[in-house]
C-alpha cells in the first residue's frame, strides 16, 4: 500500500539540529522503520498555526508498506516520541509531527485510534498541500476527486471576504467531526503513481 505523509517540525533536537534537519532525519528513520520511501518532496517553512510562536519546516513523503493505516499510525506516534515528541496542547510546538494524508485504498475511518483518511485539514493547509503536490500532484482526493495539484491551486488562490484568517493563512471552518463523510459515504479511491 502506498501512503502520502507530512512532515512537520518547529522546534530544535538536541542532537540533529534545527527543524530542516529533523525533517530531513525523519525521512531516513521512516525507511530504517522498515518503511520503503519512495519519494521526498523538497522541505518549505511556513508561519505557525494557534498558540505556538516557532515558524515551521514542513515536507511531504510517499511510503510503501503492508501495515494497515491503524498499524502504520501506532508506529508514526512512535517514531515521533523516539524524536522527543510530548503530546498535549494542539497546534504547540513539536519536534515531529507525521502524519497521514491519504493512501492508495481510498477513504478511511476509525475511532480507534481515531484516524481520518483523507486527513481532515489536508485541503486548507497550505503546508501540505505545496509538498504533497510537489510528489503526488496527481493523487486524488477520494472524498472531492480532485487532484493534490487541484487543491493546491485552489488553497493558492486569493479568498474571498468573509472566510476566517487564522495567524496569516486564509482557512475555512472545518466541519464538525460527527459531520465528516465516513467509509460509507465514500466511493472514490486515489489515484496514484
Amino acid at each position: 500500500m502506498l501512503y502520502l505523509i507530512a512532515l512537520g517540525s518547529n522546534q530544535r533536537h538536541q542532537r540533529l539540529g534545527p527543524p530542516r534537519a529533523v525533517i530531513a532525519a525523519a525521512g531516513q528513520h521512516l525507511a530504517a522503520r522498515g518503511l520503503t520511501l519512495l519519494e521526498t518532496s523538497s522541505t518549505i517553512g511556513s508561519r505557525p498555526l494557534g498558540p505556538s510562536q516557532r515558524s515551521y519546516a514542513n515536507a511531504a513523503a510517499i511510503i510503501e508498506t503492508g501495515l494497515a493505516p491503524p498499524t502504520l499510525l501506532a508506529l508514526l506516534k512512535r517514531i515521533e516520541s523516539e524524536f522527543g515528541r510530548r503530546r498535549g496542547q494542539a497546534w504547540s510546538r513539536r519536534v515531529l509531527d507525521l502524519d497521514i494524508i491519504l493512501w492508495s485504498g481510498g477513504a478511511f475511518a476509525s475511532a480507534e485510534p481515531d484516524l481520518v483518511i483523507p486527513h481532515p485539514l489536508m485541503r486548507e493547509r497550505s503546508f501540505v498541500l505545496r509538498p504533497a503536490a510537489e510528489i503526488a500532484g496527481d493523487w486524488r482526493d477520494p472524498l472531492t476527486g480532485r487532484t493534490m495539484a487541484q487543491l493546491d491551486a485552489r488553497n493558492r488562490r486569493p479568498r474571498k471576504q468573509g472566510k476566517k484568517r487564522q495567524s496569516g493563512l486564509t482557512t475555512k471552518q472545518s466541519a464538525p467531526r460527527e459531520a465528516l463523510p465516513t467509509l460509507a459515504h465514500c466511493t472514490g479511491h486515489m489515484r496514484g503513481p
